[in-house]
């Protein structure tokens, strides 16, 4: 019985994986998405251990299910985090990525931006956190790419 329920238990939190929207590694990997799917990049500037604006913006946005279903379907998703606890240091290669990401799109340092691409990395539109619902947040990223 122990093992039917681990075994079930597993196979739900990869379901549960599987059906969420993908974070990509890399924004090699995000881009070369892009190119494959034929979808706009959503690139997000965070800093996820300390930028207050930007913890808002992941729990009522980026982790609602309204959110996740959508970006599934229609957005590749990169998140380069600045974190500044020791605990949350990120591999030098990632950090040295996110610092190359920033001077390009973001080299005014403003947190939490977020920064919609098209797959030739063209800047289709910017913003921040709103006071929006789920879905006003995905209309708003929308009005970028049409």
């Amino acid at each position: 019985m122990k093992f039917n329920f681990f075994t079930f238990f597993i196979l739900f939190l990869y379901s549960l994986n599987g059906f969420s929207q993908e974070w990509k590694d890399t924004y090699t990997s995000a881009l070369s998405s892009a190119k494959v799917e034929n979808k706009p990049i959503v690139l997000v500037f965070s800093g996820s251990d300390w930028c207050a604006p930007c913890i808002k913006l992941d729990k009522d946005i980026w982790q609602s299910d309204i959110f996740d279903n959508y970006a599934q379907e229609n957005y590749i998703l990169y998140r380069a985090d600045f974190p500044r606890k020791k605990s949350n240091k990120l591999a030098k290669d990632l950090e040295k990525q996110n610092k190359k990401l920033a001077d390009l799109y973001n080299p005014n340092g403003h947190f939490p931006l977020v920064v919609v691409l098209n797959k030739d990395e063209k800047i289709l539109g910017k913003t921040g956190y709103k006071k929006l619902a789920p879905n006003e947040y995905v209309s708003h990223l929308n009005s970028f790419i049409k």
